[in-house]
């Protein structure tokens, strides 16, 4: 799902990462930390995807800095990430932008008959 987010500016914060092998708990610490920082003041929305080959991708977008911040100053957030280095990632890395301008398309209906390729 896309995040709906404000007019520019606001920020975005790109955390890639490489899973290790393992639940251990991960997925249910992942689903509260989304749920926490959309509680969090200055929290926009959130996009995130996962390969096969356990490499993943999640965006989150805040109104300011400060709002970066404060979630990352969270109490229940530090102790996820934390775990995270200890527990869950092979290695990661985390990218802060400004989002200066944004534009895109609005989802359409796709037919069935635009799905199909011509084949000879």
């Amino acid at each position: 799902m896309f995040a709906q987010t404000p007019e520019p500016p606001y920020y975005a914060v790109i955390f890639t990462n490489q899973r290790t092998a393992g639940d251990n708990d991960y997925g249910d610490t992942s689903e509260r930390m989304m749920a926490l920082a959309k509680s969090q003041p200055g929290y926009l929305g959130v996009e995130s995807v996962r390969g096969a080959d356990g490499v993943g991708i999640t965006v989150s977008y805040w109104a300011s800095e400060d709002a970066i911040t404060g979630w990352r100053q969270h109490a229940e957030h530090s102790l996820a990430r934390e775990q995270g280095r200890k527990r869950w990632y092979g290695q990661f890395h985390v990218r802060v932008a400004k989002v200066e301008r944004a534009y895109g398309m609005a989802p359409r209906e796709i037919s069935d008959e635009s799905n199909k390729s011509e084949r000879p």
